[in-house]
């Protein structure tokens, strides 16, 4: 069986490496291309979009794919969106495999884009340390407030106009990210609902010291089947 994955994160390398081990299965993984050294998986792997639903479409045709797991990050939703059309033009079965949302804590602040996340965080502090990655920044840009911008390749403008750009990948330890919140003095987290512990530390950190966080909650899934771990994946598949 021909698997198709797409994404590039944790979960995707992991179901990567699983479908390489086993003797049924033969596994794609498909990165978009927008991080400039990514974890590569196991197996064959291709990088860049495919150019829409259409041309996905195509694609899972013309190299006999069986099954395709969406496994990309929570707030991919162009490639969702792609993946489940695809899906239904071409019959090829879907699943989505999406790690859990982090649980609600004290001193959390819920938002549902980006923009609200800017309005809300400027009502809370002066000094954000913003974790939100380096898409979107433009929501950011007009804000008075200073923000520590941390991501893994440098941002294109427009940025917000009082920043520090600081380039760094998880996972992360509550022992630095308590360092990171007092060497910059951080009164307000800003961060997306992305879930699973390698970016947990800096929650961990936040709520230690007491700082309030201000989370975007992610966007509604395609209408496809979804599953938390690797070994329901290969269970579906089987």
């Amino acid at each position: 069986m021909k698997v198709l994955v797409l994404g590039g994160t944790g979960e995707a390398r992991a179901l990567a490496a699983a479908l390489d081990e086993s003797p049924d299965h033969s596994v794609v993984s498909s990165l978009a291309g927008r991080v400039r050294d990514p974890r590569l998986p196991v197996g064959e792997v291709r990088v860049g979009g495919f150019g829409g639903p259409d041309k996905l479409a195509d694609w899972l045709v013309a190299h006999k794919v069986d099954a395709v797991v969406d496994a990309t990050h929570p707030f991919a939703e162009r490639i969702s969106a792609s993946a489940a059309r695809a899906a239904e033009l071409t019959g090829v079965p879907l699943l989505m495999l999406r790690r859990p949302g982090w649980p609600s804590r004290p001193g959390w602040h819920w938002v549902e884009s980006l923009e609200g996340a800017c309005a809300v965080a400027e009502g809370l502090g002066e000094r954000v340390f913003l974790t939100t990655g380096r898409q979107g920044l433009a929501a950011f840009a007009g804000s008075s407030a200073w923000f520590l911008v941390r991501c893994v390749d440098p941002p294109e403008p427009p940025v917000p106009a009082r920043s520090e750009v600081v380039l760094d990948r998880g996972p992360y330890t509550v022992e630095g990210e308590l360092a990171v919140f007092r060497e910059h003095r951080i009164d307000v987290l800003v961060t997306k609902d992305s879930g699973g512990p390698l970016t947990v530390a800096k929650l961990d950190a936040a709520e230690e010291l007491g700082v309030p966080v201000v989370v975007v909650r992610r966007p509604a899934p395609p209408a496809v089947p979804v599953v938390s771990d690797v070994e329901q994946v290969m269970a579906w598949l089987r």
